[in-house]
């Protein structure tokens, strides 16, 4: 919300308007880990299919930083369903963001072909300043 001052009300309004109505998903990735413990004589210590688990988490990156949070195994497959939906809806808004601006290319070459005016840099030409002292003295 920090690019809008709109209140979060109308964001939401917007957001249910052009994007339909929220549905559960979420950002980040559903990880499972096999763990081995530090008892002594526990049989994790050498053989893997005798670690403890599987343990779930939710990992993902807030403001550069990463968090994560763990997930009950009986939850682990609505999260992790909610995680796909989360990145289709990511990847969707991203094709959508280029079919935009695509358009908006498109529009602005309309605009600057219809006005005459070319949008290019030309700049004027450049002169010596050998040449400028030459003019300025022969006046």
């Amino acid at each position: 919300m920090k690019h809008s001052v709109a209140s979060a009300s109308a964001l939401r309004r917007f957001a249910a308007q052009h994007l339909g109505p929220a549905f559960p998903m979420r950002r980040g990735s559903l990880t499972a880990r096999l763990v081995k413990c530090s008892r002594p004589g526990c049989p994790c210590k050498e053989r893997p299919d005798a670690r403890h688990g599987p343990y779930f988490s939710l990992t993902r990156s807030v403001d550069g930083r990463t968090h994560s949070r763990l997930i009950p195994q009986d939850l682990a497959e609505v999260v992790r369903r909610q995680s796909q939906d989360g990145r289709a809806f990511r990847d969707a808004v991203e094709l959508h963001w280029i079919e935009c601006e695509r358009l908006a290319d498109e529009q602005l070459k309309a605009s600057s072909a219809g006005s005459g005016t070319g949008a290019e840099k030309g700049g004027s030409a450049r002169r010596s300043r050998r040449k400028l002292r030459e003019r300025s003295a022969r006046s």
